[in-house]
C-alpha cells in the first residue's frame, strides 16, 4: 500500500515538473524580447501637421486593461502566481464590458488635445478580445492613434496550478492619440528586466516617444510612460528613471519642449506617499521620485487632492482601500502649467484615475 502511494505521489510529481518545464520552455521560446527602438506606424492619422496654439491638453489615464475596476481584487497584488486563492484572475464578462464602456464614454467626453493611455488591450484573452485601443480611436474622429507594445506574449500561464483561469494570449501596451500628425513615432525600449523565469511573463516597459512640429521654433516632444510595477527593491524603476533624463534632457538641450506624462508607479517629488490616508497604509510603501532628479526649473504637474491609484489587494471600499498618487507629468523648463486635475471617478472602470493638463508654450518673447 504504501509502495503504491509513493508511486502515485512519483507520478504526480513527474507530471507537475513536466507541465512547468513545458510552460517555461513554451514561454522562453516564444519570449518577446524588444531591444533599442522602433519606428511605429500610425493606426489613425491626422491632417493637422503643426502646432500653432499657444496653449495645449493633455490626459493620462492607466486603464488596468478594463479589468481593475472597482470590483476587482487581483490575485497578483498578492504575491501568488501558482493559486488564485479564491481572488479574481479576470473579471466576469459583463463587468468588463461595463468598463470598457466606461472609459469609452470618459474618452469621447474628454477630447484633449493629446491623449496618453497605458495597461490599453489590443485584443488580449483577459479582456474578452475586446480590442480598447481601437475603441478608444473610435472616440477621437480626426485623431492621429499610435500603439506601442509592452505586454506581448502567447500564452501566460499565471496562475500556474489553474490552467483554466490561465491569462493566455496577452497584446497591451500604451497609446497615445493626437489632434496633430507626430512627424516621428518610436516606441523605445526601457532598461532593466526581471531574471528569468519571471522576466518571460512580465511587461517589456517602454516609452512611447513622439516629435511634433510647432510654429515657435522647437519641436513638441511626448512621451508616454508606464514604468516598472512589482519591483521590490526600486532597482528597476532606478534604471528607467535614469534612461529617462538622459533622453528628456537630451531632447530639451536641442531646443525642443518637453512633456511627459502616464503612470509613474512612485509619487512625484515631496509627495508623502500616504497622503490621502496617513497612518493607514495596510503595509504598502510607495517611492517617490528623488527631489534632486531634474534641474529645479523643470516641473512635475498634478492634483494633490485627488488620488490616481487604488491597491488592488481587496474590492474598492472607499475609506477603507489604500488610495495614493502615482499618475502625473512632467515638463521642461519652457513650459508652463495653467491647470491640471483628476477626475475623481471612485475607482468605477479602473484601479487609476485620468488625470488631465493644461499648459502653454513660453515663448521668446516672455522671457
Amino acid at each position: 500500500m504504501l509502495k503504491k502511494g509513493i508511486r502515485i505521489f512519483v507520478i504526480i510529481l513527474v507530471l507537475v515538473l513536466l507541465y512547468i518545464g513545458i510552460l517555461l520552455g513554451y514561454g522562453t521560446a516564444t519570449d518577446y524580447q524588444p531591444v533599442g527602438a522602433e519606428t511605429l506606424q500610425p493606426e489613425q492619422q491626422s491632417n493637422l501637421s503643426i502646432i500653432t496654439d499657444s496653449s495645449l491638453s493633455f490626459s493620462i489615464w492607466n486603464l488596468g486593461y478594463a479589468g481593475l475596476g472597482k470590483e476587482s481584487n487581483f490575485f497578483f497584488d498578492h504575491g501568488n502566481i501558482y493559486l488564485s486563492d479564491g481572488k479574481m484572475v479576470r473579471p466576469e464578462k459583463e463587468i468588463t464590458e461595463k468598463n470598457v464602456e466606461g472609459i469609452r464614454n470618459w474618452v469621447a467626453s474628454n477630447r484633449t488635445d493629446f491623449v496618453l493611455l497605458q495597461e490599453v488591450d489590443y485584443e488580449s484573452k483577459r479582456s474578452y478580445y475586446i480590442n480598447t485601443f481601437k475603441i478608444c480611436g473610435e472616440q477621437l474622429p480626426g485623431y492621429a492613434a499610435y500603439f506601442a507594445p509592452n505586454y506581448k506574449a502567447d500564452y501566460v500561464p499565471i496562475p500556474v496550478f489553474e490552467p483554466w483561469h490561465a491569462y493566455g494570449q496577452v497584446l497591451s501596451g500604451l497609446a497615445s492619440y493626437s489632434k496633430f500628425q507626430p512627424y516621428f513615432s518610436e516606441r523605445v525600449q526601457l532598461p532593466g528586466s526581471f531574471g528569468w523565469p519571471t522576466r518571460i511573463f512580465q511587461l517589456d516597459r517602454c516609452v512611447l516617444a513622439q516629435k511634433f512640429k510647432t510654429a515657435f521654433g522647437g519641436d513638441l516632444i511626448v512621451l508616454n510612460v508606464h514604468n516598472s510595477a512589482y519591483d521590490k527593491t526600486g532597482e528597476l524603476k532606478a534604471q528607467q528613471m535614469a534612461f529617462l533624463k538622459e533622453m528628456m534632457l537630451s531632447f530639451y538641450d536641442e531646443g525642443n519642449f518637453v512633456v511627459v506624462g502616464g503612470d509613474w508607479n512612485q509619487c512625484p517629488p515631496g509627495f508623502p506617499f500616504d497622503s490621502f490616508m496617513p497612518g493607514k497604509t495596510q503595509g504598502y510603501t510607495q517611492i517617490s521620485v528623488k527631489e534632486d532628479y531634474l534641474p529645479e526649473d523643470w516641473t512635475f504637474a498634478f492634483d494633490p487632492s485627488t488620488p490616481t491609484n487604488r491597491k488592488i489587494r481587496e474590492v474598492y471600499e472607499p475609506g477603507v482601500t489604500f488610495e495614493t498618487l502615482i499618475d502625473f507629468y512632467l515638463l521642461s523648463p519652457n513650459l508652463k502649467i495653467k491647470e491640471v486635475k483628476a477626475d475623481q471617478l471612485h475607482f468605477e472602470y479602473s484601479d487609476h484615475q485620468p488625470v488631465k493638463l493644461e499648459m502653454e508654450f513660453i515663448l521668446p518673447m516672455e522671457n
